[in-house]
């Protein structure tokens, strides 16, 4: 099952699987992925499962300060891929298409897939 996991803020390690239900990220108490972040919106990202092609969909909810996916600012409804990374004030979000059974195991695999990325050079 996708999840999310909080890689950078006040919230990091935390993560979120994601089901089919609506997701809602922001700073306000009531929605299920609250963000401690006073650039973030009371309501400022929604995340949806489109049963019709079944991928995950990221979408600005009119925040003051934007929804920005691998770096780049958001306007409509973006699709997700696996290790897209989504921004929101001063908090980064990782996208994956894996579930994990606990906070720990989401942040190896956040660390692993940094790794990957790190260039082999020695200088």
């Amino acid at each position: 099952m996708p999840s999310i996991i909080i890689v950078a803020g006040s919230n990091e390690g935390d993560y979120y699987p994601l089901g089919k239900r609506t997701m809602v990220a922001g700073r306000d108490e009531a929605v299920p992925i609250q963000i401690v972040d006073e650039l973030v919106s009371r309501k400022h990202l929604q995340i949806r499962l489109e049963e019709s092609d079944g991928r995950y969909r990221a979408l600005d909810m009119k925040s003051a300060n934007g929804v920005f996916v691998n770096g780049r600012q958001i306007a409509d409804e973006t699709a997700l891929e696996d290790g897209d990374i989504i921004q929101i004030g001063n908090s980064k979000l990782m996208f994956t298409n894996q579930d994990f059974p606990d906070r720990e195991s989401a942040m190896a695999h956040y660390k692993k897939q940094g790794e990957r990325g790190k260039s082999t050079l020695i200088r």
